[in-house]
């Protein structure tokens, strides 16, 4: 059960906020508090005219290589291009690696960037969902209340999203599941803990155990799905418990009587109903329902985890969640920092994956009439070394490196930036994290040029100084 409020501390009748919050709909969606509905409907405003009206991210965690898939230099000595060969693709005169055929036949549908470039050096999707790329390794990869919010924190904290449901999703769990840590990049930072997203959970099954100890460089497939938080107490829930559940806020409005205005109080009831409204509402639980699907769409997006998580974000989309974000951390497979193997690991398991995921997705949004509302963002936190090293592999290089972008507010068929003879830097139109995060912002009709106060009470841009990429805008 997720928990809002923090570290339990004991109110005066003995009853401790940990109970309180463990009592249903409060404790469904960690953003879900009454301050933050308070001061979302404050910030409302703040949300303009938008292109699209949700984003989703597929996080390639660990570092995809961009010489290897979607930026080959086919000319170059072998210890650059490696061992595959490029194969040509449904946009006229773009190839892309031999191992991505079902992608090839939609790259006519989407914009690649292949000049992505930034110093931030480190294993989490801290620069991709925040933009900011100042930080180091030591400092900066685990999750902390400095950090800087996630782009799903900010639109949480302006009141985006349906009252019903979470403002922000990241599946199949916390980046860092695998390793049992939790990485910096999709939280509130400083704007709060109850600006986290929604956290999934996972239980995955494999058909033959992962080993512990090279997983990364021997994956095996996960299967499962991406669980709803609390999702078994909700079809339990009786009028004694529901009534308790209201006994209980009713002792929290009484200690807000003594600190908050009569305005403020009269405006937390109401959020009190929105919040219960939840509880006893199917809308979330029915998104999260893939067994619904018909079985050619859910045989599309494939049995693994990860394709049980995209199947499942196209339904948060279409129920009207404005972020969600998937990562490819889990037990088992999904890790792309090919420090070793390389090759094996890419042929076998990674990029027949996103060969998978990412047609299906799109595919699947346009058969639902999302996709033109729908903006598709895939990308890894860095690239690798054009030279392969003495173990078959590729290093971290976040030097250069690629984006995928679909849905109706890009172009289709459209191909920006380019990087040199052996894709270590770029040449034209160089592009940040940032820039991708204000893109992401200005499409969603979010101001980037925005700045929220941190700790010490300093405005800092949301975007940390990027702009929209107008150049492949449609």
């Amino acid at each position: 059960m997720l928990k809002l409020f923090g570290h339990p501390t004991t109110a005066c009748d003995g009853v401790t906020r940990r109970e309180v919050l463990r009592a249903g709909a409060l404790s469904l969606f960690s953003g879900m508090t009454l301050p933050r509905l308070l001061r979302a409907r404050e910030r409302s405003g703040s949300v303009g005219d938008s292109r699209v009206k949700s984003v989703i991210v597929l996080n390639l965690f660990g570092g995809p290589s961009h010489v290897d898939s979607f930026d080959m230099k086919p000319e170059t000595p072998p210890e650059v291009r490696g061992e595959f060969k490029p194969i040509n693709t449904s946009l006229d005169g773009l190839q892309i690696c031999e191992h991505l055929p079902k992608i090839a036949q939609i790259m006519h549908r989407v914009t690649l960037i292949r000049s992505v470039t930034h110093g931030y050096n480190s294993h989490n999707p801290y620069a991709l969902l925040t933009g900011f790329t100042g930080g180091s390794d030591a400092e900066n990869y685990f999750t902390k209340s400095t950090d800087h919010p996630g782009i799903g924190a900010v639109c949480d904290y302006l009141g985006m999203g349906p009252s019903d449901m979470p403002c922000h999703v990241f599946m199949p769990s916390h980046p860092g599941y695998s390793q049992a840590i939790r990485r910096a990049g999709p939280y509130g930072g400083y704007l709060g803990s109850q600006y986290d997203p929604m956290f999934t959970t996972c239980e995955p099954t494999f058909e033959q155990e992962p080993d512990p100890d090279s997983a990364s460089y021997n994956p095996v497939t996960p299967f499962g799905e991406p669980r709803l938080p609390s999702l078994d107490v909700l079809p339990a829930v009786s009028a004694d418990r529901l009534d308790r559940r209201m006994s209980l806020l009713g002792q929290l409005d009484s200690g807000l009587d003594r600190v908050g205005t009569p305005d403020a109080i009269e405006r937390m009831d109401r959020y009190q109903r929105t919040a219960f409204s939840m509880l006893t509402s199917s809308k979330a639980r029915e998104a999260f329902d893939t067994s619904k699907e018909p079985e050619r769409v859910r045989e599309r997006y494939g049995r693994s985890l990860y394709g049980s998580c995209m199947l499942t974000a196209r339904r948060l989309v279409e129920a009207g969640v404005p972020f969600v974000g998937v990562t490819t951390e889990s037990k088992g497979g999904g890790h792309w920092d090919s420090h070793q193997k390389n090759f094996t690991m890419l042929k076998d398991f990674l990029l027949p994956l996103i060969d998978t995921l990412v047609p299906a997705l799109l595919l699947d949004l346009e058969e639902h009439g999302l996709l033109d509302s729908t903006l598709v963002v895939v990308m890894g936190e860095m690239g690798r070394t054009p030279h392969v090293n003495k173990n078959a592999g590729r290093d971290h290089w976040p030097q250069c490196g690629f984006s995928l972008l679909a849905g109706g507010a890009v172009k289709s068929g459209f191909v920006y930036g380019a990087s040199d003879k052996q894709a270590r830097y770029p040449t034209d139109d160089p592009v940040t994290p940032g820039d991708i995060v204000a893109t992401i912002y200005d499409l969603l009709g979010v101001d980037y040029r925005m700045t929220v106060d941190d700790l010490a009470g300093q405005p800092i841009n949301i975007a940390h100084g990027g702009k929209p990429i107008r150049g492949l805008l449609a």
